[in-house]
C-alpha cells in the first residue's frame, strides 16, 4: 500500500491553502476555490476545473456534478454525489461517496462510507477511521483501515559511556553562570515578540476585514468570546486523538492574538494623538501584547501564565465565533418590555 505517497499527497493538497485569500471563492464554478469557515457545495450541472480547499466548513457535490482537480477539507463533512477527477484528502471528518472518484482518498480522523453506487479508481487509506463499503460499491485499488506507522528498523544497542567523575572545586566565574538565566528568559521573549509582530504585519496584508472583525468581537463580547474559547479548548482535549482539532485551535490562537493585537495598536495610537497605518499597528500592538504577556509569564511564575491564558481564550473564541474572521459576530438581542395596557378606575 502507498502510505508513504498518500501522505505525501495530502501535504500537496494542503498547499492549496497558500492561494491569495481574495480569491476565497475564485471565479463561481471555475478556478481554484478557498473557504474559511463556510461551506461549498457544486450544484448539479456545474463543472470545477481547479482545486478546492475548505477549513471549518463542508462540501457537497452534488449529483451530475463534475471537479477537475484535487480536493481538500479540514474539520467537516464531505458529501460526494457527483463525480471528482482528483485525489481527495479529509481531515477531521467523514466522507460519504455515491459518484465516482478517479484518483487516491486518504482519510485522517473520520469514517468513509461507499454506498452502491460509488465508484472508486484508486486507493483509500484511512488513519483513525473505518470504510463502510456497500456490497455492489466498486473500487479498483487497495483499501487500508487505520494505515500502521511505517516500521523503522531497530537501531543496535550502544555500549555504556562510563561514567564521568563530577569535579570537586568547580572555578568561580561558573559558579555564577546561573544569573544569566533571566537574562536568557527576556531575550527569548523579545525575540517571540518580534517574530509575531512580523507575522501579524504579514497576515495584515492579506486578512485585514477578518482580523478586523475578530477583533471588534473581543471588544463587544469579551466574556462571551472567552466562554466559547474554554468550550472550544475543552472540546479539542477530547478529540485529542485526531489532528484537526489542534491544527483549528493552533489557527485561532494565531488568528486572535494578532486580532487583539491590532486593538492594542489602534488604541495606542489614538492615546499619542496619531495615525499610522493597518500594518504598522497591527505589528507594533502584536508585538506589544505578545511582550507583555511574556514578561508577566517570566517575572510571575506561578500565576502569570494567567493572563496570556486569558487572552488566548478571548482570541480562540472570537475567531470561532466569528468564523474565522469571515462574517461579523451574533449582535446581541436588546430586550425591551412591552408597557402594560392601562388599568381601569374602580367603580
Amino acid at each position: 500500500m502507498k502510505i508513504k505517497t498518500n501522505l505525501i499527497r495530502i501535504i500537496l493538497l494542503l498547499a492549496v491553502l497558500a492561494l491569495p485569500t481574495s480569491n476565497a471563492y475564485a471565479q463561481g464554478p471555475g478556478g481554484d476555490v478557498l473557504l474559511f469557515g463556510q461551506n461549498y457545495t457544486l450544484e448539479s450541472g456545474d463543472e470545477l476545473n481547479g482545486n478546492v480547499a475548505v477549513f471549518g466548513g463542508n462540501i457537497a457535490i452534488e449529483e451530475d456534478a463534475s471537479a477537475d482537480g484535487d480536493i481538500a477539507l479540514i474539520g467537516g463533512n464531505f458529501q460526494m454525489d457527483g463525480d471528482v477527477n482528483g485525489n481527495v484528502a479529509v481531515i477531521g471528518g467523514n466522507l460519504t461517496i455515491s459518484g465516482q472518484v478517479d484518483g487516491d482518498i486518504v482519510v485522517i480522523g473520520g469514517q468513509v462510507q461507499l454506498t452502491e453506487t460509488a465508484v472508486v479508481n484508486g486507493d483509500i487509506a484511512t488513519i483513525g477511521g473505518q470504510v463502510e463499503r456497500d456490497a455492489d460499491a466498486q473500487v479498483s485499488g487497495n483499501i487500508t483501515n487505520n494505515a500502521p506507522p511505517v516500521e523503522v528498523p531497530g537501531v543496535p544497542d550502544v555500549p555504556d559511556v562510563p561514567d564521568v567523575p563530577s569535579p570537586s572545586n568547580v572555578p568561580y566565574p561558573f559558579e555564577t553562570f546561573h544569573l544569566y538565566d533571566p537574562l536568557w528568559q527576556v531575550m527569548q521573549v523579545f525575540v517571540w515578540a518580534l517574530l509575531m509582530g512580523g507575522l501579524a504585519a504579514l497576515l495584515s496584508l492579506f486578512l485585514d476585514q477578518p482580523i478586523k472583525r475578530v477583533g471588534d468581537y473581543v471588544v463587544a463580547q469579551p466574556l462571551i468570546a472567552g466562554s466559547i474559547g474554554l468550550l472550544s479548548v475543552f472540546i479539542g482535549i477530547l478529540l485529542i486523538l485526531t489532528i484537526a482539532p489542534i491544527f483549528i485551535l493552533a489557527a485561532a490562537w494565531f488568528l486572535g492574538i494578532i486580532a487583539i493585537g491590532q486593538e492594542v495598536g489602534e488604541r495606542f495610537t489614538k492615546a499619542i494623538n496619531q495615525t499610522w497605518a493597518t500594518l504598522l499597528a497591527t505589528s507594533f500592538g502584536t508585538f506589544m501584547l505578545v511582550l507583555v504577556g511574556g514578561f508577566i509569564e517570566t517575572l510571575v511564575p506561578c500565576f502569570g501564565w494567567t493572563f496570556n491564558f486569558v487572552v488566548a481564550l478571548m482570541g480562540i473564541g472570537a475567531v470561532i465565533m466569528t468564523r474565522f474572521g469571515s462574517r461579523s459576530g451574533a449582535t446581541p438581542i436588546a430586550m425591551t418590555a412591552e408597557p402594560l395596557p392601562p388599568t381601569g378606575s374602580a367603580d
